[in-house]
């Protein structure tokens, strides 16, 4: 299965240049111009873009509001197959440091996400289908707060790769959701976390 999993996401690694985002573009202080953002539960997310002299481009989207799962999606974007990448700084929370990327999202209650939480060290998959997030995989990992990461998944089909700063840490099979949906970034709680260099890319047919 381990090989079944490997071959599949090769195919989507391969795909042609990716559609890179840096919000170097947009204005400080507001979300940024073709994206949808809200959260999943309850609260008041808050997905501002703004200045980060250490950021590739200068500019990051930050999500200093709290609700239970604050999201920010392309809303011109639609996979089914394909990857998505985003690098993330965990700035603080006392309940959850997380920074995560969704993709396949069908609406506010409805996509895959995987993420990763400096407070507990861990790289994790999960679905939310009603509005109710599942969990696929824990595993342990490094993610230190303060610093840039980089967070990727490669989805063809039922396959799923998640890897965190170039090392592959899940390789899952699932059929929870289908089809092509948005993709994004993601938080939790009252994670404070910066986002940039956001990249997807759809699968070759």
């Amino acid at each position: 299965m381990r090989l079944a999993l490997c071959a599949a996401l090769c195919c989507v690694s391969a795909s042609a240049m990716a559609d890179t985002i840096n919000f170097d573009a947009d204005g400080v202080g507001q979300p940024p111009a073709g994206w949808r953002c809200g959260a999943t539960g309850r609260g008041t997310p808050r997905w501002t873009v703004e200045t980060d002299p250490g950021a590739p481009g200068g500019k990051v989207l930050r999500q200093s509001g709290s609700a239970t799962f604050p999201w920010c999606v392309r809303a011109d974007a639609a996979l089914t197959d394909g990857w998505v990448e985003a690098k993330f700084k965990p700035l603080s929370g006392k309940e959850d440091q997380a920074g995560g990327v969704v993709w396949r999202w069908k609406d506010g209650d409805n996509y895959y996400v995987a993420r990763a939480n400096a407070l507990e060290n861990n790289v994790s998959l999960y679905y939310t289908a009603r509005g109710i997030r599942k969990t696929l995989k824990y595993v342990d990992a490094p993610v230190a707060g303060g610093q840039w990461h980089t967070l990727r998944v490669e989805f063809a089909g039922t396959k799923i790769g998640v890897s965190l700063d170039g090392k592959r840490y899940i390789d899952f099979s699932d059929d929870h959701i289908s089809g092509a949906g948005s993709v994004g970034v993601w938080t939790k709680a009252d994670s404070v976390t910066a986002f940039s260099e956001f990249s997807h890319q759809a699968a070759r047919p």
